[in-house]
């Protein structure tokens, strides 16, 4: 069995999730395809967390959350099963771990980020199909590149790391209205043991980001909509921003309009309950 469980992966049952032909082969045309279908068609979530449960990254259980129900995950349980795929299909690939910096200082923030970097012909490209905003397509691995994907801009650059590692330190930057880094990687390995450790981390610490309202994303061609605690923002990759503020009560409907996401009867009156408690203590 494969590192990354790709053998037990029901591969059929991913494809299927994602729109993408059956059995395709190891080719950056398919890591193209695959990389567009999966982050365009699982969004990225952190209900369990805020509904008080774990979140087990064996391959079973994400299977059975990001594939098998209307369901989403964040970037461990996305980069996971993603591996897990490109482990099948015959990909060559090395998963990594990056620093979230969205400009800030990179020496104070956790590598908590799953990424991966996939080579083809020859050639390295990261792959980012758990941010939840994007990429579309892999970025070839290469200072100063820049892609344009349907209008969603971005830009990878490298400088020497020699005061705390003997390495390169790679940087993912986001066009918005100006460049903003988004994070900050080096190309060290990483195993399915390294991203369970992050991972408690993020869906535990009072530090995480994640631990304290519900935060969904959907990325599209077209937009990237985000729930963030009682806010709805649409953009556009013409850097057109819509904001709405939401109910509590009405967090079950847009996450179903919205993200393709549906909770149990129980789990959606559960959110509801935490989410106006969550405001009601912020509000006093």
């Amino acid at each position: 069995m494969g590192l990354w469980s790709g053998d037990d992966l029901d591969l059929s049952a991913y494809l299927r999730r994602i729109g993408v032909a059956d059995g395709p082969p190891p080719t950056l045309d398919t890591l193209r395809a695959l990389h567009r279908a999966h982050t365009t068609s699982i969004p990225f979530e952190n209900l369990e967390i805020i509904l008080g449960r774990g979140l087990p990254l064996d391959l079973a259980s994400v299977q059975t959350k990001l594939i098998d129900s209307p369901r989403g995950g964040y970037c461990f349980e996305h980069v996971g099963l993603f591996a897990a795929a490109l482990e099948r299909l015959g990909f060559t690939f090395t998963p990594i771990i990056g620093r979230i910096t969205l400009g800030a200082d990179w020496t104070g923030r956790p590598a908590t980020h799953a990424l991966v970097i996939v080579e083809v012909d020859g050639v390295r490209h990261l792959c980012d199909v758990g941010f939840g905003r994007g990429p579309l397509e892999p970025i070839e691995l290469r200072d100063g590149v820049e892609a344009d994907q349907d209008g969603w801009r971005f830009r990878l650059g490298s400088s020497p790391v020699g005061d705390l590692f003997d390495t390169t330190r790679w940087t993912l930057s986001q066009f918005d209205g100006e460049w903003v880094e988004r994070h900050s990687f080096v190309l060290t390995p990483q195993t399915p043991t390294d991203y369970r450790v992050g991972n408690h981390f993020v869906s535990t610490s009072p530090r995480s980001p994640f631990v304290t309202r519900p935060f969904v994303q959907r990325f599209a061609v077209d937009e990237h909509v985000t729930l963030d605690g009682d806010t709805v923002t649409t953009r556009r990759p013409d850097g057109s921003i819509l904001t709405r503020n939401v109910a509590a009560e009405e967090l079950p409907a847009i996450l179903a309009e919205s993200f393709a996401i549906s909770l149990t009867s129980d789990d959606a009156a559960s959110l509801v309950t935490l989410e106006a408690s969550r405001r009601a203590s912020a509000a006093t």
